[in-house]
């Protein structure tokens, strides 16, 4: 099939090469000229495991190509994937600018049947206003030329992204017209040969559904973190409580370890997106906030135990980070513990000596260059003459760590364990002062010490 893809960040850049990987014939198409430029000459501008050689390879056998000419790419496919971003308004609603600006360009040079498919993440009734405003340009146009709008949300981890596009547990599809339901089952019938994975649907239930999911995901890890912070003050472990409720089938392991806060492009946005969505149509989704709320309380977590640590000291002080993703097998650091934690640390005026296996890049690309960030080389470097280690992310090599080396890289050995990789009763044995998140008597949180 002829497939465009309307955005070159990471929904569309994974949806053009796993699409172009099983044989589709696919475009993708995007305003930033330098993005599109670094991309023709092999430069894949995000981090996910195995995208570099995937979007390398299909270039190569002439299946993915990239461009600007938006023209172009309009004629290109009979399928039109609108996959831009939808970044939170000052509202906390979802920005529909880039979508509808996508739905102008395409309703100006499409010069015969599309299917336009909403892939990023919108809200419900954005089909609608991508319908209307296709229609007013070809109105504008004085031409009369058939269409169809669906919704087919994604639901792509990122650091699993290829795994999550090419074996999915489903594939949403959102409409009430045949033919559109049998071209979007042509497209994904490469990934449906196992079982049937399509689920087709209302539009308006499609929409709902991506926001229901992350918002599903996101409780959970509220609710856990909420249970961590209460069996601080109680003297129980929560390790041992995830453990008893996650062998529970109808609650499960996932999405329910405790940490410092969830980040990313989706959680904090789509939640706050769908709270809005509900008070727009006079419903106080009270549930959602308080999500929310118990996440922003979360991400400061670390600052308090490491104050706590320190004796509120922290004036001059050196302090080690270990992650900057929010989570790994990312670069990504949007809504990320590690950013609150750095920022107040800062204007508590201490120096961060931190170190993240991908996402140092984009460190330097948000804060640039100053004297009390230092990136470092590796996570040896980072704690080198620090006062004190802050574990942000849990990366596969900050899951081993040896207390009397530790002990003898930092000026004091304190440990704040955001992701409790650790056990705290081996630590305290090795002399390490170990603050972990929820583990009773050992996370020695300004409650419990």
């Amino acid at each position: 099939m002829k497939i465009t893809v309307f955005g070159t960040g990471y929904v569309g850049l994974v949806t053009g090469a796993c699409l172009a990987d099983v044989g589709h014939d696919v475009v993708c198409v995007d305003i930033d000229q330098s993005r599109i430029e670094r991309l023709v000459q092999g430069e894949i501008p995000i981090y996910e495991p195995g995208l570099e050689s995937m979007v390398l390879r299909n270039v190569e056998g002439q299946r993915l190509q990239f461009t600007t000419d938006a023209c172009m790419a309009v004629e290109h496919g009979v399928l039109q994937f609108i996959a831009v971003g939808t970044p939170p308004d000052e509202d906390g609603s979802a920005d529909l600018q880039y979508v509808l600006a996508v739905a102008s360009t395409i309703g100006q040079y499409m010069n015969g049947y599309k299917v336009v498919i909403d892939k990023s993440t919108v809200p419900v009734g954005t089909a609608d206003k991508v319908r209307d405003r296709i229609a007013g340009i070809l109105q504008e146009r004085a031409v009369e030329l058939a269409f169809d709008v669906c919704s087919n949300p994604e639901f792509l981890k990122e650091g699993s992204a290829l795994e999550d596009f090419t074996r999915g547990a489903r594939i949403v599809v959102g409409t009430d017209s045949d033919r559109v339901s049998d071209l979007m089952r042509e497209c994904y019938a490469p990934y449906n040969r196992n079982r049937e994975k399509l689920m087709l649907m209302s539009v308006r239930a499609a929409e709902l559904t991506k926001y229901a999911a992350n918002a599903m995901l996101a409780t959970k890890i509220s609710f856990m973190n909420e249970m961590a912070n209460l069996a601080e003050r109680l003297g129980a472990d929560i390790e041992d409580v995830r453990r008893g409720i996650g062998s529970d089938p109808r609650i499960g392991y996932h999405f329910i370890y405790p940490g410092c806060g969830y980040g990313g492009s989706c959680f904090p946005k789509d939640v706050q997106a769908l709270a809005r969505t509900a008070s727009k149509v006079g419903y106080e989704a009270e549930l959602l906030k308080a999500v929310e709320a118990v996440n922003k309380r979360q991400k400061s977590t670390l600052f308090e135990k490491l104050s706590h640590a320190l004796g509120g000291e922290l004036q001059g002080k050196t302090i080690a980070v270990w992650g900057l993703a929010f989570k790994p097998e990312t670069d990504d650091m949007r809504d990320a513990p590690s950013r609150e934690l750095m920022e107040t640390l800062w204007a508590h005026g201490a120096t961060v000596q931190a170190y993240d296996p991908e996402a140092m890049k984009e460190c330097r690309r948000l804060y640039g260059e100053r004297d009390d960030l230092v990136l470092v080389a590796d996570r040896v470097q980072a704690v080198k003459r620090a006062d004190a280690l802050v574990i942000c992310t849990e990366w596969k090599e900050f899951r081993t760590l040896d207390g009397d080396w530790i002990r003898g890289q930092l000026a004091q050995p304190v440990v704040i364990d955001g992701r409790n990789l650790f056990d705290p009763e081996t630590m305290s044995a090795a002399g390490i002062d170990y603050y972990a998140v929820g583990r009773g008597k050992n996370s020695q949180s300004p409650v419990t010490a």
